[in-house]
């Protein structure tokens, strides 16, 4: 299934795309390779109010119901509550970007571990030698992943991602697109939050559809 690739739109911190992280998972376990676009949900570096704080609550809140995910306490009730609390997405970017520089397939391990660690472990994450640690969890090496970090194309790689967006008229995230053949077919995704093998099953089948045609 080489020549099928599913095209993940995403961000870092937006608790959609960390409801939707087994999807990708079940997805590269099926042997559809995922190529990841991030457009930059927090554009500048964002302290919560108590008004934009109870908004992501209670979203968050809808997300754990609907998914079954975790959400944990050092989230809920300490990043979330705190006035130092910084949301911002290009750190988390350049780190995802970092780690697949370094490695190829390690973007989606460094992905995962940054959402681990903002939505269960309330760590801040926007914090580089945060993303330092968090590189080394995941096996990479510490002074390889500082110096890819600074060097990575977090801007630009943004920048890129926001005007095919514009393009293909996807206003927010996440979003999912099939490539086949230069062909490209959204991918509906609302309906498989929590049945992330069924979403993988229905990636499948579309790859295998647009094959056949």
């Amino acid at each position: 299934m080489t020549d099928r690739t599913l095209h993940y739109i995403y961000d870092p911190l937006c608790g959609w795309c960390y409801a939707a992280a087994p999807m990708i998972e079940a997805v590269r376990n099926a042997g559809v390779p995922v190529t990841l676009h991030s457009g930059g949900l927090w554009d500048a570096p964002t302290h919560l109010g108590d008004e934009k704080s109870r908004y992501i609550r209670e979203n968050d809140q809808r997300i754990a119901a609907l998914t079954g995910l975790h959400f944990g306490a050092p989230y809920f009730d300490g990043l979330l509550t705190s006035s130092e609390t910084v949301l911002w997405s290009h750190p988390t970017i350049a780190a995802v970007l970092a780690a697949g520089a370094i490695e190829a397939g390690a973007e989606f391990a460094m992905l995962r571990a940054i959402q681990d660690a903002h939505y269960v472990s309330g760590r801040h994450v926007v914090d580089p030698l945060v993303l330092a640690d968090l590189a080394e969890d995941v096996g990479l090496d510490r002074p390889a992943f500082d110096k890819a970090f600074i060097e990575a194309p977090a801007e630009s790689h943004i920048g890129q991602t926001r005007q095919w967006m514009q393009q293909i008229g996807q206003r927010g995230f996440p979003g999912f697109l099939l490539e086949r053949n230069s062909a490209l077919l959204r991918v509906q995704h609302e309906p498989f939050y929590g049945r992330s093998e069924a979403f993988a099953a229905a990636v499948v089948e579309m790859a295998a559809r647009s094959s056949a045609a």
